[in-house]
């Protein structure tokens, strides 16, 4: 089975994508990297709105 058959894509639920909405934009492209970071470190396939907030919490905002 080749690596092309897999997606490294994560998927963001309506909700944690409105509350991506809520960062700033000079640093919203970071911060989008950063909690997919956390979401693969943590296992998880799709982002949560919980998830973006635990992972705000965790930023110290």
């Amino acid at each position: 089975m080749s690596d092309s058959t897999f997606s490294d894509a994560l998927g963001w639920t309506a909700e944690a994508k409105e509350k991506l909405k809520n960062i700033p934009f000079f640093v919203r492209t970071q911060a989008k990297a950063r909690i997919e970071q956390l979401a693969r470190q943590a296992k998880q396939d799709v982002i949560t709105a919980e998830f973006v907030e635990q992972a705000r919490l965790e930023f110290g905002q």
